[in-house]
């Protein structure tokens, strides 16, 4: 029987956005099934009294500078510090919720932290999210209205509750059953339970 793997994530967060690669990868090569679940990474801090680590200037420097390309290069992935962050990702969150409502949530996903990792986008533009989205060929007219109502905005918060309620403290998180695993560089813990099952 395939694991399940939770998911929560902000796109926002250039951890989220390696966790995310690599968890592809992790699903292709053990059938796992990855649940994700899109939260807004500003509500856990607030609830935790916790910071960025961009708020912190050596660790800030200390991440760009090693830890992430350190990563990337062991995923094998692209990316690339983004100028204009930090982003305000509210409308990207609930983008994500009403992508789900579409059938376009993966799309989304991919479109998303590409734009923000891999091409510096300024995803806190409303006009470069629609650009972006268009291109990738998801209705952005529709998406963008649907984060208006009070469904989506009201799904967002639920989700994030619920994250709260599960004690998390940041993004990414990931859950295999009741085991939690905090930061992209907790996967080598979640690719061991994933062998061992």
């Amino acid at each position: 029987m395939s694991k399940t793997i939770e998911f929560y994530f902000d796109f926002g967060s250039p951890t989220a956005y390696l966790a995310f690669k690599r968890l592809k990868q992790l699903e292709l090569q053990y059938s796992c099934v990855i649940d994700y679940k899109p939260v807004l990474l500003g509500a856990l801090f607030k609830a935790t009294n916790n910071v960025s680590p961009a708020m912190i200037p050596t660790k800030a420097k200390y991440m760009m500078a090693h830890d992430l390309p350190r990563f990337a290069k062991r995923y094998d992935v692209a990316f690339t510090m983004n100028p204009h962050f930090p982003i305000n990702t509210l409308p990207l969150m609930r983008g994500a919720h009403a992508a789900k409502e579409m059938g376009c949530f993966d799309l989304y996903c991919e479109t998303l932290f590409d734009g923000i990792w891999q091409k510096r986008k300024n995803l806190g533009d409303i006009e470069v999210i629609s650009e972006m989205l268009d291109d990738a060929g998801i209705n952005s007219s529709e998406l963008l209205a649907k984060i208006q109502s009070p469904e989506i905005k009201e799904s967002l918060l639920t989700l994030t509750q619920e994250a709260i309620d599960r004690d998390l403290f940041g993004v990414p998180t990931i859950f295999i059953e009741e085991e939690m695993f905090f930061g992209q560089d907790r996967l080598d813990f979640v690719e061991e339970r994933l062998v061992s099952t």
